[in-house]
């Protein structure tokens, strides 16, 4: 009977406790059951910042990597600019010495010779009207006279305005030292009449330039210095096509070259360079004695 009463003020109070201990682990879960979510929750932001983090990570890589690529492009084009720099600089140094070398040779070119200063100071009127026309190269100076101011068409006498002219040009030539002074005749393309003097433009342009030696010679130019010759309708200056241009190829051209380009010159000097060296003395053989 006792052992009833026991067992049964056990089992309430053993009732009791099991719920006790219910509501407690039911709120520790509850407990962890938020913290978890919050952990998830903190998990899930961790997670996106991550992934945020790594695709910003690869974009910078990728700019990085676009960064070197555009450095190494960029340092090459720099080494491209800095040759091609080096190259413009040594090539305008080439073309500054050249423009000065041009310059140098422009002006000797263009130099004036005591002669053509003279001779330009005593035909400056006739120069002005256009009857003579005066130019200087490298040396070499030219009058040239048209030949309606020294003859008539198709004759070799000289006209009296022409032969003045001359007159006037053999007083300044006839002082010349060191040239060589050469008459040179021209004609057009239009043959000599058939039954006149001439048989071609040969024969006319050769006798007028004899003509214009004769009469420098006889004004005091000296003959040693002198010659002529006859070019005919080969060495125009004009299109034959034209009268004007066949009134600029009739002409008298007076040349003044340098002295060493006479023909006597050129033939003395080729045959001085050419001249074997004379051959060695033979020594006389000793006389035997008898």
């Amino acid at each position: 009977m006792r052992l009833r009463w026991c067992v049964l003020l056990l089992v309430p109070l053993v009732g009791c406790v099991s719920q006790k201990a219910f509501d407690s682990k039911s709120a520790e879960a509850s407990s962890l059951k938020q913290q978890y979510s919050t952990e998830a929750e903190r998990a899930k932001a961790l997670e996106q910042k991550l992934a945020e983090s790594a695709t910003a990570a690869e974009a910078a890589e990728k700019e990085r990597a676009e960064l070197e690529s555009s450095l190494a492009q960029s340092d090459a084009e720099r080494r491209a600019l800095r040759k091609r720099v080096d190259e413009l600089s040594a090539l305008n140094q080439e073309l500054s010495r050249s423009t000065e070398k041009l310059a140098a040779a422009k002006e000797a070119l263009e130099k004036k010779s005591t002669e053509y200063e003279n001779l330009a100071k005593s035909l400056k009127d006739e120069i002005k009207t256009g009857k003579i026309e005066l130019s200087e190269l490298k040396g070499r100076m030219v009058v040239k006279m048209k030949d309606k101011i020294l003859f008539s068409s198709g004759s070799t006498k000289l006209n009296k305005e022409g032969q003045a002219a001359l007159e006037k040009v053999a007083q300044a030539l006839k002082d010349v030292e060191g040239k060589l002074i050469r008459v040179e005749g021209h004609t057009d393309n239009v043959p000599v009449d058939s039954k006149g003097e001439f048989a071609s433009n040969w024969e006319l342009s050769t006798t007028r330039a004899l003509v214009v030696v004769q009469l420098l010679q006889e004004q005091g130019v000296p003959p040693t210095m002198l010659s002529a010759l006859g070019y005919g309708e080969y060495q125009p200056i004009a299109s034959n096509q034209t009268a004007d241009g066949r009134s600029l190829n009739r002409r008298i051209e007076i040349v003044l070259a340098p002295a060493e380009q006479a023909p006597s010159a050129v033939v003395a000097a080729s045959v001085k360079k050419a001249a074997p060296a004379p051959a060695p003395a033979v020594k006389p053989a000793a006389a035997k004695k008898k």
